[in-house]
């Protein structure tokens, strides 16, 4: 009865794994690096991502180490990508259009 129970529970597991596998391959990201007017890269920019495709309609993010910054798990549609640090101007990116299993790649100096 043991070993049936397990192996139910495997299956059941394994079914609803393929759903979530499915769904993660419809949505989008918008990535680049953020750098400024000298080349350099600048850490720690506020990325936001504002679209009525998303829920919760901003989803944040900051650049790493290296200026990199990755807005994962988009659902397709227009995005406006604000970016701001203390002491620079704030730059945006409107019209950004995300689609499925596609990264946008949006790079600011």
């Amino acid at each position: 009865m043991l070993r049936q129970t397990v192996r139910l529970l495997a299956v059941v597991v394994g079914i609803l794994a393929v759903p979530a596998a499915g769904y993660s391959q419809t949505l989008g990201s918008v990535a680049g690096v953020v750098r400024d007017v000298s080349g350099g890269v600048l850490p720690g920019v506020t990325v936001e991502a504002a679209s009525a495709a998303l829920i919760e309609k901003i989803r944040t993010v900051s650049t790493d180490g290296t200026g990199q910054y990755n807005l994962v798990g988009l659902p397709p549609g227009t995005y406006n990508i604000t970016y701001t640090l203390p002491g620079f101007a704030t730059v945006n990116r409107q019209g950004v259009e995300v689609s499925l299993g596609f990264t946008a790649s949006v790079n600011i100096t």
